[in-house]
């Protein structure tokens, strides 16, 4: 039985351990890109099966 995946909705948190700085915080853009670029290798080697 084939799983077509019409469409994916991922929601996560992010929360800064401790009191950090200003300078120190997480950078959300990265931690998105991080997030897409494991989904996408997951999703390609489920396809490669």
């Amino acid at each position: 039985m084939a799983i077509n995946i019409k469409e994916m909705h991922i929601k996560f948190h992010v929360e800064e351990a401790g009191k950090a700085k200003k300078s120190e915080g997480v950078d959300k853009e990265k931690v998105v890109a991080e997030c897409v670029e494991q989904v996408m290798e997951i999703l390609k080697s489920n396809k490669e099966r």
